[in-house]
């Protein structure tokens, strides 16, 4: 097992960083989000994996990915309006730690960028490593988007 770092781009949320912080650091807000759509949208993407029954509480997150069972990611640290950090466990193949940062450009606009440290065996990496790749900077696109409040 090796543990490899995925880094986005630097990404720009029109909304201010408490806010932003406030929405992102309690999984509750994503819940509706992710299964009006999110979920069709992974499913298209991604065909051979199948992601189903997505349920979230303030501090975590389960779903079942066809052939691997169910799996969680958890927040296991909150650092107010700057960082979130979160862990994987369950039926992932590969452990997953993950950072949120924020920043604040202005009054009304925050910088984020992600950091993904998954650690796979060699096999998982040759299979995934390219579509982490993307998918870091995709998902902190479609972070951009959502319907903070």
């Amino acid at each position: 097992m090796s543990t490899q770092k995925y880094v986005s781009d630097i990404k720009l949320i029109e909304q201010n960083q408490d806010i932003v912080y406030n929405y992102l650091s309690n999984f509750e807000n994503l819940s509706t989000y992710v299964n009006e759509g999110l979920l069709s949208k992974i499913n298209e993407s991604v065909p051979q994996i199948k992601v189903t029954d997505f349920e979230s509480d303030a501090d975590s997150c389960r779903f079942n990915i066809s052939g691997m069972g169910q799996a969680e990611i958890r927040i296991i640290e909150r650092e107010p309006a700057k960082t979130i950090k979160i862990n994987s466990s369950g039926g992932l193949p590969i452990g997953i730690t993950f950072w949120i940062q924020l920043l604040p450009e202005s009054a009304y606009q925050t910088k984020m960028r992600l950091t993904l440290h998954a650690e796979m065996s060699m096999m998982i990496k040759m299979m995934v490593n390219k579509k982490l790749e993307e998918g870091i900077n995709q998902l902190a696109d479609m972070l951009t988007k959502l319907p903070y409040r």
